[in-house]
C-alpha cells in the first residue's frame, strides 16, 4: 500500500506531464483562431507597409488613392468577402498605418513595395485595382513588372495617363501651376487643403453623407505631410502613355461622369491607350464613386472579374 508522501508525489508527477499537454492545446486553440496573415509586410529595411488581408477565393488587391489608406476600401470589402474572394488591400508607404520614411515616394517605389508584398504572398492570378493615384500606381505596376502575379486590372477614377495638362495633353482640370499651389498649401496650411479637396470630392453635396466625410477624414488624417507634398510632385510631373501602351491585360475602367479631381476626359484617353478595356462610367458620382454609387462599383468590378476576358477588347 503506497504512502500519503507516495501518493502525493505521483499527483504531482502526473499534473507537471499535464501542464505541457494543456499548454500546448491551448497553443493549437489560439492558432486556429486567425489564418495566420501578417497585418504588417516589411517592404525593404526599415519600412514595413500595412496590409489588408481578408477572406478566401481568388485574390484582389486593392490600392488607394491620395492622401487615403486602405481603409477607404471598407465596403468593398465586405462585399467581396461575402462573395468569395480573397482582399488584399495594400497601405502604400507614407499613409494610414504603413510607415513614413523619408525618401522618395513615387510610382516606380510604390510599384517596386507592391511587388515585394505580392511576392511575398505567392499572390497568382489576382485583379488588381486602384483609385485615383492609386489607378496611376497600379498602371505602372503592370507596365514595369510585366503584370506579375496578376492577370486582371481595374481602375477607379485614376490619375491617368496625365493628370496635369502639356503642350501635347489638354485633358483634366489641372495644369502644374495649379498643382505647384497644392504643394504649397500643403506646407503652409494641410487642413485647409484637405478642406479644399472635400468639397470638390463627391458630385455635389449631397451624395457623400457628412458621417462618410467623416469617416474618410479620419484616414486623410494619417497621412505624412511629407509624404503627401512628394506624391504631390509625382502627381503633377507623371506620365503614364508609354505605360498604358505596353498592358494587354484585360482592364475595367470606372469613372466618374462629375468627377472634379480626375476628369471623365481622362478615363476616354485611357480608354483609348489600353487594348483591352472596358469603361464604364459612374453617372451619379464624382470622385467618391466607390461610395456615392457603391452598390454599382461592386457589381460591375464582380461582374468584370468573373466574365469572359474577351468581352473587354476594344
Amino acid at each position: 500500500m503506497k504512502t500519503p508522501s507516495v501518493l502525493k508525489n505521483t499527483v504531482k508527477t502526473i499534473l507537471l506531464l499535464a501542464i505541457p499537454l494543456v499548454a500546448y492545446k491551448a497553443s493549437a486553440q489560439v492558432a486556429r483562431a486567425s489564418a495566420g496573415r501578417a497585418e504588417f509586410i516589411e517592404v525593404e529595411k526599415n519600412v514595413k507597409l500595412h496590409v489588408t488581408d481578408l477572406g478566401e477565393g481568388k485574390p484582389v488587391v486593392l490600392i488607394h488613392g491620395w492622401p487615403l489608406s486602405d481603409a477607404m476600401y471598407e465596403y468593398q470589402y465586405a462585399d467581396l468577402i461575402q462573395k468569395g474572394y480573397r482582399v488584399i488591400g495594400i497601405t502604400l508607404r507614407g499613409f494610414g498605418q504603413s510607415d513614413k520614411p523619408f525618401g522618395k515616394y513615387n510610382y516606380d517605389v510604390f510599384a517596386d513595395d507592391i511587388k515585394v508584398v505580392l511576392d511575398k504572398l505567392k499572390i497568382e492570378g489576382a485583379t488588381i485595382g486602384g483609385f485615383s493615384m492609386g489607378g496611376a500606381t497600379v498602371i505602372h505596376y503592370v507596365a514595369k513588372h510585366n503584370g506579375a502575379h496578376v492577370s486582371k486590372m481595374a481602375l477607379f477614377g485614376a490619375a491617368a495617363p496625365v493628370w496635369t495638362k502639356r503642350e501635347d495633353f489638354n485633358y483634366g482640370q489641372w495644369t502644374k501651376e495649379d498643382v505647384n499651389g497644392l504643394i504649397a498649401l500643403n506646407n503652409t496650411d494641410r487642413p485647409q487643403l484637405l478642406e479644399n479637396f472635400g468639397k470638390i470630392f463627391p458630385a455635389n453635396e449631397s451624395s457623400v453623407t457628412p458621417g462618410q466625410g467623416a469617416w474618410l477624414g479620419t484616414i486623410q488624417a494619417q497621412a505624412s505631410p511629407y509624404a503627401m507634398g512628394q506624391c504631390l510632385a509625382t502627381l503633377r510631373d507623371g506620365d503614364l502613355r508609354p505605360d498604358l501602351k505596353k498592358i494587354k491585360i484585360p482592364t475595367l475602367i470606372l469613372h466618374g461622369s462629375h468627377d472634379k479631381i480626375c476628369s471623365y476626359d481622362l478615363a476616354e484617353q485611357m480608354h483609348k491607350l489600353l487594348t483591352k478595356s472596358k469603361l464604364v462610367p459612374l453617372e451619379k458620382s464624382g470622385h467618391a464613386l466607390f461610395i456615392e454609387e457603391r452598390e454599382k462599383f461592386n457589381a460591375e468590378l464582380v461582374k468584370f472579374m468573373e466574365s469572359n476576358t474577351l468581352a473587354y477588347n476594344n
